[in-house]
């Protein structure tokens, strides 16, 4: 069985721009070091999804409200947010998406960019008391169909 929980309401921002990390460590927000990364924040995360690119989930995001230094640009977060979880997550993730999360070493924090059933998605997998525990986003005027096609593959697998 794998759960789904929507964690829509969450509060999330981002921020992109030459000057975002400095920016971000100026309000006392650590940034991962390279791209496709996170880190844990207290009741969240930040994600590192490009060069210059972050999303901040949980209490956190509240500090991006802050004024915007120069080379620093907001990035709207209206995702769909998901957390996937149970023992078979793999297994729905290899019939809907590319990527085989498996292989990846959790142990660097990784984020995916990746394509879940012709939807563009950001993951970051990971475990909680070893079972797959995936976050998940998606945009949101995809939402309610992306989850209803993803819980109706995961009814179908035996």
């Amino acid at each position: 069985m794998i759960a789904f929980d929507n964690v829509s309401r969450t509060p999330r921002a981002g921020v992109k721009g030459p000057g975002a990390a400095a920016w971000l460590a100026g309000l006392g927000l650590p940034t991962p070091d390279a791209p496709n990364q996170w880190l844990p924040l207290e009741g969240g995360l930040i994600a590192r999804l490009g060069v210059t690119e972050f999303l901040v989930e949980g209490p956190a995001s509240a500090k991006l409200d802050a004024p915007l230094s120069h080379g620093v640009y907001p990035v709207l977060r209206q995702d769909t947010a998901l957390v996937l979880k149970g023992a078979r997550l793999n297994d729905l993730l290899l019939e809907t998406c590319s990527v085989n999360f498996l292989a990846l070493d959790l142990s660097t924090r990784p984020v995916v960019l990746t394509s879940i059933v012709g939807v563009g998605a950001t993951v970051i997998p990971g475990e909680d008391a070893g079972i797959p525990c995936y976050r998940l986003w998606c945009d949101s005027t995809y939402g309610d169909w992306f989850l209803q096609t993803m819980t109706g593959v995961a009814g179908e697998l035996t």
